[in-house]
C-alpha cells in the first residue's frame, strides 16, 4: 500500500470536508502532558504523524485513545524516560515535546527528530531559547538530554520567526516561574490554536498572532475539551488540484480566514472564489492564468508546505512564473518528477525555478521523497494522460486521512495499489 494509481484527465467537482489540522493537532498533544485530568480533542486529524505522537505520549505513561466524536488524552501516569526511537526520528514534530516534558517534569530523552528532507531544519533555536529559561542540554550516547531543577521566565527574541521554537517556549513557560516575552515570535494559527487549547486549560498567555507573546507562567492547568481547527493546508493542496484540472469545488469547512495569501493567488490564476462561514467555493478555468511571480513567506505569507502544489497547478497554465523558496531550500525535489510527466521548470538557483506551462502532461511512474511534495505529485498525476504510478506515499500519509478517498469523492480515478 505504498503506491497510488492515477489515470488522469477528470476536472474535478463537488463537495470534500477538510480534516483537522495537522500542524495544530501535534504541539496541542504534547500540551497535555502540562496538564492534571482528561483532555478532549475534537476534530483530531487520523494521520500517521498523530498516531505516532499518540505512541509517544503511550511510551511516557499518558492513556490516550480514539473515542466516537475525538481522542481522549489522560496523562495521569506521566514519567520521564527515554522514548521510541522510531517514532521521534520518523517525525519532526515530536521536537515540541522537549518544551512540554521540561515543563512537565524537568527532563527529557530523545532522539534527534526526523520528518521529511526538505531543508536544513537545525534545533539550536529551541535549545538556545531553553538554555536562558535554565535548561541544560548534552549529547548522550547519541541522543539529546536536557534536565533542569527549575524552568524561569525569560525574554526572549528570536533570530528567526520559528513555529516550532515559539511552541516550545510557550510549553515550557506555562510551567516556568514569571514572565516570559518571546520577540519574534511566529505567527502562524497553529501558535495560537495550542494558546487557545492552553488558555482553555488556566494559562496565562496573550499576543498569540503577534510577533510578540507574553506567558504568565506557573498557573495549574487541568485538562480540556478543545477541537482542532481546520487543516489550511490540506484545503490548499484540494483547492490547487481543483484548479489544475479545471474544476468546481467546495472546500466545506476550510479555514477562509487563515488562507489570504493562498486565495489570493486562486484568484491572480483566474479562479472564481467564494467565501461563506461553511467554507470556499472554487471555480477554476479551464486552463489556469500563471502569475509571473510567488514567493514564499512566514505566515501570513504564502506557506511554504503548498509551494509545490500551487507549482503543480501552474504547470498546464497559460504563461511563465518564478518561483522563490523563501523557507526550506530542498522543496524543490518535485522539479525532476514533474519533468518526466512533460513539464517544462527550469532551476534558476538552488532556491528558485521557472516554471512554463505545456499545453499537455503525460503519465509517469515517480516517487514521493516528503510530504507536500508527494501531494503535489498527485496534482500532477491528476492532469496527465494516461495512468501515473506514485511509490512513497507513506510520506503523504503523515498529514492526510484519506487522500484517495477525498479526490475520488470529486471524481478523480485514484486508487491505492
Amino acid at each position: 500500500m505504498d503506491s497510488i494509481s492515477i489515470r488522469g484527465g477528470v476536472a474535478l467537482q463537488g463537495v470534500v470536508r477538510i480534516q483537522g489540522s495537522k500542524n495544530a493537532a501535534l504541539p496541542v498533544l504534547a500540551a497535555t502532558l502540562l496538564t492534571e485530568g482528561i483532555s478532549h480533542i475534537a476534530n483530531c486529524p487520523r494521520i500517521v504523524d498523530v498516531y505516532n505522537m499518540i505512541s509517544l505520549l503511550e511510551s511516557l505513561g499518558c492513556e490516550a485513545r480514539f473515542v466516537a466524536d475525538g481522542l481522549s488524552i489522560n496523562p495521569c501516569s506521566i514519567r520521564c524516560g527515554a522514548m521510541p526511537s522510531d517514532a521521534v526520528t520518523g517525525m519532526r514534530s515530536s521536537l515540541c515535546l522537549l518544551g512540554a516534558l521540561l515543563g512537565s517534569c524537568g527532563e527529557v530523552v530523545m532522539e534527534h527528530p526526523g520528518g521529511c528532507v526538505i531543508g536544513q531544519r537545525p534545533i539550536n533555536l529551541h535549545l538556545d531559547a531553553l538554555k536562558s529559561m535554565g535548561v541544560d542540554f548534552e549529547e548522550k550516547d547519541g541522543r539529546l538530554v536536557g534536565r533542569t531543577d527549575r524552568l524561569r521566565g525569560a525574554d526572549i527574541n528570536l533570530a528567526i520567526a520559528s513555529v516550532g521554537a515559539t511552541e516550545n517556549i510557550i510549553l515550557a513557560a506555562v510551567a516556568a516561574q514569571g514572565r516570559t516575552m518571546i520577540m519574534n515570535a511566529a505567527r502562524e494559527p497553529e501558535i495560537e490554536a495550542l494558546c487557545d487549547y492552553l488558555r482553555r486549560c488556566g494559562a496565562d498567555i496573550e499576543g498569540d498572532g503577534t510577533s510578540r507573546i507574553i506567558i504568565h507562567g506557573g498557573c495549574r492547568l487541568s485538562g480540556a475539551d478543545y477541537s482542532i481547527p481546520a487543516d489550511r493546508i490540506v484545503a490548499g493542496t484540494y483547492l490547487f488540484a481543483c484548479i489544475a484540472t479545471g474544476g468546481n469545488v467546495f472546500l466545506k469547512d476550510a479555514p477562509c480566514g487563515q488562507m489570504r495569501a493562498v486565495l489570493l493567488l486562486a484568484e491572480r490564476m483566474g479562479s472564481h472564489i467564494d467565501l461563506s462561514d461553511s467554507g470556499i467555493y472554487v471555480q477554476s478555468r479551464l486552463r489556469p492564468v500563471i502569475p509571473s511571480s510567488l514567493t514564499t513567506a512566514p505566515y501570513p505569507g504564502f506557506p511554504t508546505d503548498l509551494q509545490s502544489a500551487a507549482l503543480a497547478a501552474m504547470l498546464r497554465g497559460d504563461g511563465s512564473c518564478i518561483i522563490e523558496e523563501n523557507i526550506f531550500e530542498n522543496r524543490f525535489r518535485v522539479v525532476e518528477p514533474f519533468r518526466q510527466m512533460g513539464a517544462d521548470i527550469e532551476f534558476l538557483s538552488s532556491t528558485s525555478v521557472k516554471v512554463r506551462g505545456v499545453p499537455e502532461l503525460e503519465a509517469a511512474d515517480v516517487s514521493a521523497c516528503e510530504l507536500r511534495g508527494g501531494a503535489a505529485l498527485i496534482i500532477g498525476g491528476l492532469q496527465a494522460h494516461g495512468e501515473s504510478r506514485i511509490s512513497g506515499c507513506s510520506y503523504i500519509y503523515r498529514g492526510y486521512e484519506n487522500i484517495c478517498r477525498d479526490l475520488r469523492e470529486l471524481g478523480a480515478r485514484i486508487t491505492i495499489v
